[in-house]
C-alpha cells in the first residue's frame, strides 16, 4: 500500500526518484514499472496488478455513456508504462508533466492503491480546499463514518 505524502523535484529530463517506501511495494508486485495516467489535474501512478484490475472493471461496466466513453478514451487512451531505471528513477513523459503544469518541484501523495504526483502548487492549492470544505457538516460526517 502506498501511505504518505513527500516532496521530490524533477531532473531536468523529467525523472522523478520513486522513494524507497514506494519502490518497496513495486518490489512486491514483482514489477518495476507503473502505469501513469492524468486524473484531477494530478498523475496517478499504478502498479501494473492494480492497473489490471481497473481495466477490467472499466470493461465491465454495464454503463456506456457517452461520458464514461470519454472518460476511458481520456484515462486508458493517455496512459504511459514507465520502467525504473538502476537509480529507482522513471521518466514522466512530456504530454504528462505538460497535462498536469508539472515543473521542478513536484508532492508524492500516497492513496493506498495508487500514489499521485502534484505540481507542488496545484497540491498547496489541493490542501487549501480540503480545509474549506472541511467546514461542510456533510463531509465531516462521512469523515467521522471511518472512525476518525
Amino acid at each position: 500500500m502506498f501511505r504518505g505524502s513527500s516532496f521530490h523535484n524533477l531532473d531536468s529530463k523529467g525523472r522523478l526518484v520513486v522513494p524507497a517506501r514506494f519502490r518497496d511495494v513495486l518490489k512486491q508486485s514483482g514489477v518495476q514499472g507503473l502505469m501513469i495516467s492524468k486524473l484531477d489535474g494530478a498523475l496517478s501512478c499504478y502498479t501494473f496488478e492494480q492497473w489490471r484490475k481497473i481495466e477490467e472493471r472499466i470493461l465491465n461496466l454495464a454503463a456506456k455513456s457517452e461520458d464514461m466513453r470519454r472518460f476511458r478514451r481520456i484515462f486508458v487512451g493517455g496512459a504511459h508504462e514507465c520502467l525504473l531505471d538502476k537509480q529507482g528513477r522513471i521518466l514522466i513523459p512530456p504530454s504528462l508533466r505538460q497535462d498536469t503544469g508539472l515543473g521542478k518541484e513536484v508532492v508524492l501523495v500516497g492513496v493506498l492503491d495508487h500514489f499521485e504526483i502534484w505540481a507542488k502548487k496545484s497540491w498547496v492549492q489541493e490542501d487549501e480546499k480540503l480545509q474549506n470544505d472541511m467546514r461542510n457538516e456533510d463531509l465531516r460526517n462521512e469523515i467521522a463514518e471511518l472512525g476518525l
